[in-house]
């Protein structure tokens, strides 16, 4: 049975991410990308569907390691287990890869003699397959279909079969050091060239020490911040520079739920804050990287804009059920693509656009089709804005008026204005556009504001609200000190409170949501809060909560999508690289100029 959320840890190759949980059991792991079939799926059923555990032999399954943490600023983890008879550290890593996915397991002896066991079970497409395993050249060799794995150790390390898994025992005394690597390749291809494990060790250090370097940021919880920074990278598919939502599929929202939803592609909604936290701690690179996969998602019928793509940029994200899978604590179904890739949101214009605008502002050189994407998207949204839509949290009810949505098309209609006025040499229709930005604003503040109450609703008419409206002053509809903004703020803090966070929307309008059942705090939400409070002038309620919500990380400083205040644990997929760029924006909105250190933006 696969652990608490927050018991895992990631290591990854900038193509995919493996789950490891504090008992050595590497539960997930999809090759070769991301999105692609898990042969280790405990996470969402059990052993039975795939797992690697490397643990003492006296050590029970379910009993975590003595401590781990991440070597430096790197990516590579570093377990410790105390047994009577010695200490033993795991050291686990993906090197960046270069022709093949390699998962490398160096167990080292830090004093005495432990025994230790290794339990591999292999199983593709999801835990479904168990493939043909054979000797091959001194290893093991595992094949079923499209997929091949290849298991190497050192000579020394006896391998045999037990209950349809590969099975080890070896004992390590202290300064002994012993290798295990995973290598996948296509099954019609030969075998990759063996990798030394040890000096892809050094290599991968060297590589994340160097990139974590880069950081500009100097200010207060720069620990906290650096490590979102990496797990952000993590969570980039390096080929293309897309960024995924999260590693997982179907983590609950709810233990034994519905909401259980596939992460593994790149939404548009995260594309401002995401390219605002890159340039800001000086990732220029990946944030040219960001917006170039950006401008290659969106290109094409503007009608045709989804609100999340594949990590190459792919259209089709076909929802299917898997229905072998009893799912993560029993919350079914397990899910595999993602339906809301077909949905209309029309925030998504106004994070394309805003996005382009602040990749500008920043001093980003400009693509040149950049401003015929942006021009093509207002002319599509010019009418489209008029129209309900799913909205930012992608609900299964009915469309609706969204006030997010409508405030969006505002920022897309500001930022094309703000574009033209800058750069008059840009063609395009700016009395029109500035037109409709006026017509938005007014219906917004007009339809989408509850005056009895003082604050912004969910949609028009509704009296539900939404977390989303804190981001209003945020992208510049009203100013901080506008008293709809402050009633805002405070009727979100005390309608939407989870045990001192913060929910996304109320769930008693169930024809919103379509849904049954709950969720817990939403956590970017509840960065969104402390910003809310910062800027309209409530810096010390600002500063802690953002320091309660630092206190959520697990032991390795990762986020879920969400947490529950009654269980008092992790929620939703995992690592969410939402939570983790709220948390370096709130970071960088607190500090101010004290996290300040600057730097010429220039493209390299």
């Amino acid at each position: 049975m696969a652990g608490p959320i927050e018991n895992y840890a990631i290591i990854g190759d900038l193509q995919t991410v493996a789950l490891v949980g504090g008992n050595g059991s590497i539960d997930w792991l999809c090759l070769p990308r991301f999105d692609s079939g898990a042969c280790f799926a405990a996470l969402l059923g059990g052993h039975d569907n795939g797992n690697w555990r490397i643990a003492p032999a006296s050590a029970p399954s379910d009993e975590a390691c003595t401590r781990r943490a991440y070597q430096g600023d790197t990516l590579v983890l570093e377990s410790v287990w105390e047994t009577p008879s010695g200490t033993v550290k795991v050291i686990d890593f993906m090197p960046q890869r270069d022709r093949a996915p390699d998962v490398i397991r160096i167990v080292e002896g830090v004093s005495g003699s432990v025994p230790v066991t290794s339990e591999l079970r292999l199983r593709f497409d999801y835990g479904h397959v168990v493939p043909w395993m054979r000797r091959s050249e001194g290893h093991r060799v595992a094949i079923a279909g499209p997929d091949s794995v290849w298991l190497r150790s050192e000579p020394l390390v006896h391998m045999y079969g037990k209950d349809f898994a590969t099975c080890a025992d070896f004992t390590v005394a202290q300064g002994e050091r012993i290798a295990l690597t995973l290598t996948w390749h296509p099954s019609h291809e030969r075998r990759p060239r063996a990798i030394d494990p040890y000096e892809a060790l050094r290599q991968s250090v060297r590589d994340w020490e160097t990139w974590s370097a880069q950081c500009c940021y100097d200010g207060p919880w720069r620990d906290a911040v650096l490590r979102s920074l990496i797990t952000l990278k993590a969570l980039t598919y390096a080929p293309s520079g897309g960024i995924v939502a999260a590693a997982t599929t179907s983590l609950p929202e709810e233990i034994r739920g519905v909401r259980n939803w596939d992460y593994r592609f790149c939404w548009l909604r995260d594309a401002t804050l995401t390219l605002n936290v890159l340039v800001a701690t000086g990732y220029l690179k990946e944030a040219y990287r960001w917006r170039d996969w950006l401008l290659r998602a969106v290109a094409g019928d503007p009608a045709d804009l989804q609100i999340m793509y594949g990590i190459a940029g792919e259209r089709r994200l076909p929802e299917q059920e898997l229905g072998w899978l009893e799912g993560y604590e029993a919350s079914l179904p397990v899910r595999v693509g993602n339906a809301a890739a077909t949905q209309l949101q029309l925030d998504v214009y106004g994070e394309v656009l805003d996005s382009l605008y602040l990749a500008r502002t920043r001093g980003m050189r400009d693509e040149p089709h950049a401003w015929a994407v942006q021009r093509s998207l207002m002319d599509f949204l010019e009418s489209a804005w008029r129209r309900p839509d799913e909205g930012l949290w992608e609900v299964r009810g009915d469309r609706q008026h969204f006030v997010h949505s409508k405030v969006m098309a505002w920022v897309a209609a500001d930022r094309a204005v703000r574009t033209l006025e800058a750069r008059p040499q840009l063609s395009g229709d700016v009395a029109a556009w500035r037109a409709m930005r006026d017509e938005v604003h007014r219906e917004v503040c007009r339809k989408g504001f509850d005056k009895e109450r003082n604050t912004f609703t969910q949609y028009y008419g509704s009296r539900e609200l939404d977390a989303a409206t804190l981001l209003i002053p945020q992208v510049g509809f009203l100013p901080v000190t506008d008293h709809r903004v402050i009633g805002t703020v405070d009727a979100v803090r005390t309608e939407l409170d989870h045990g001192g966070f913060v929910r996304r929307y109320t769930l008693e309008d169930s024809s919103v949501d379509g849904l049954p059942g709950s969720e817990g705090a939403f956590l970017a939400c509840s960065f969104w809060l402390a910003d809310a409070l910062h800027r309209t002038g409530r810096r010390d309620e600002a500063r802690a909560l953002f320091e309660r919500l630092l206190v959520l990380r697990n032991d390795v400083g990762l986020l879920a999508e969400e947490w529950d205040p009654v269980e008092q644990r992790q929620l939703g997929n995992f690592p969410q690289a939402f939570s983790h760029i709220g948390l370096v924006n709130t970071a960088l909105t607190l500090a101010g100029k004290e996290g300040a250190r600057h730097r010429s933006w220039t493209s390299d």
